[in-house]
């Protein structure tokens, strides 16, 4: 069975950092986009960033760009996102998906999710 399982989140204060996981398994990772979704209850699910393999691309929202880093540890079938000058606003369940082949916006479109890590951010 195909699983992802996000770790990494916490309690973090303002201005700090914060990196969270995306374990991959039960499929051919290099052959899969992982995307990484936030989202607060009430509010719709927001696409932050997406690594493609297959591309060799990476693309980012604009409310992140520039503070949010994603990467992948091939070995390890793990993707990162490393996040930097967090503020409150930053605060969610982050989620990861994958989708085959090729990075897309809308999250619905992705076939596989993992269950979330919370972060928080005070301010």
């Amino acid at each position: 069975e195909v699983r992802l399982v996000e770790s990494g989140g916490g309690l973090v204060q303002a201005g700090g950092s914060l990196r969270v996981s995306c374990a991959v398994s039960g499929l051919t990772f290099d052959e899969y986009a992982i995307g990484w979704f936030r989202q607060v209850p009430g509010k719709e699910r927001e696409g932050l960033s997406c690594i493609s393999k297959s591309e060799g691309s990476t693309y980012y929202a604009d409310s992140v760009k520039g503070r949010f880093t994603i990467s992948s540890d091939d070995n390890k079938n793990t993707v990162y996102l490393q996040m930097n000058t967090l503020e409150p606003e930053d605060t969610a369940v982050y989620h990861c998906a994958a989708l085959y082949k090729t990075c897309m916006v809308w999250g619905y479109t992705y076939d596989y999710w993992g269950q979330g890590t919370q972060v928080t951010v005070s301010s």
